[in-house]
This record gives C-alpha cells, sequence and structure tokens, in this order.
C-alpha cells in the first residue's frame, strides 16, 4: 500500500472517531441540560399549584372576615 493511501486511510479514521466522540458529548450535554430543565418546570409548575390553594384559601378568609364584620356592625 502506498505512504499516501495509508496516512488518507488514517485521517479519515481520525476524523470520523473525532466527530463521532464530539457529536456523542454534545448528545449528552443537551440531554442533561434538558432534565435539569424538566426538573425546574415541575418545580414550578408545584409551585403554581400551591398558590393557587393559597389565593383560593384567602379569598374565603377575607369573605369570612366580611361576614363577621357585618354581623358586629349590625
Amino acid at each position: 500500500m502506498e505512504p499516501e493511501i495509508a496516512v488518507a486511510i488514517c485521517s479519515l479514521l481520525g476524523t470520523l472517531i473525532g466527530s463521532l466522540t464530539g457529536i456523542m458529548t454534545a448528545n449528552k450535554l443537551v440531554t442533561y441540560r434538558i432534565e435539569q430543565l424538566e426538573e425546574k418546570v415541575k418545580k414550578h409548575n408545584n409551585l403554581v399549584e400551591r398558590m393557587i390553594v393559597v389565593e383560593q384559601s384567602a379569598k374565603s378568609a377575607h369573605h369570612r372576615l366580611d361576614e363577621l364584620y357585618e354581623e358586629r356592625e349590625e
């Protein structure tokens, strides 16, 4: 085999291995970041649900206070 062909084959293999390694590393990073974002979204959604309950409870308490004030004024 001629030296030029051997060098070309080695270069091709090196390029393929380097490219595949880079793609796999980037894919792992993207997957990790997506998982982290999903966890943040879950926490945010949980907070929103809890705030809805708190707002309803506060609204109920305000109505009850209004009723008590009205009874007191009568």
